[in-house]
């Protein structure tokens, strides 16, 4: 049995230790927002955060999550007020949407560190891949969010 506190609920999982994160979010607890993409920790599709820390959860595993704070998507805000969310909105950024529950969580861990994100910060940070090719507005969003980020 594993305890885990996803979006600031314990859940009691029955499941292997070395299980990746990402199906124990999934397929045990019912929070579908963490997508699979590649499985190998590369397409960061699958991104969550730990203890405020982007992660792949795909390539994390459950054991390794015990006492920690995991956010995915669902827990970012329940509402989609958060700056970032609306930026994605604003911006118009998705275009099949797949990896934005991704994209959004690494960016607001960017945004938690880096407030003003120069373009260079963007690159070395969002490492996220996009089938679709939207990065000049998830660039552009970004920029939107950070500037708008103390309204929330």
């Amino acid at each position: 049995m594993i305890s885990l506190r996803i979006n600031g609920n314990k859940y009691d999982v029955d499941v292997d230790p070395e299980t990746p994160l990402l199906w124990v979010i999934r397929d045990h607890i019912g929070f579908t927002g963490t997508k699979f993409g590649c499985g190998i920790g590369e397409c960061g599709a699958c991104t969550v955060h730990i203890d405020g820390e982007p992660v792949r959860s795909c390539s994390y595993q459950a054991g390794d999550a015990q006492g920690t704070a995991i956010t995915t998507i669902e827990g970012l805000s329940p509402d989609g007020s958060h700056p970032v969310q609306k930026a994605w909105v604003a911006e118009d950024v998705p275009q099949c949407g797949y990896c934005q529950s991704g994209m959004i969580m690494a960016t607001a861990a960017l945004l938690d560190e880096k407030p003003h994100p120069t373009d260079a910060d963007i690159d070395d940070s969002i490492t996220n891949i996009c089938r679709c090719g939207t990065y000049p507005r998830i660039r552009k969003a970004i920029h939107l969010a950070a500037n708008t980020k103390g309204e929330a």
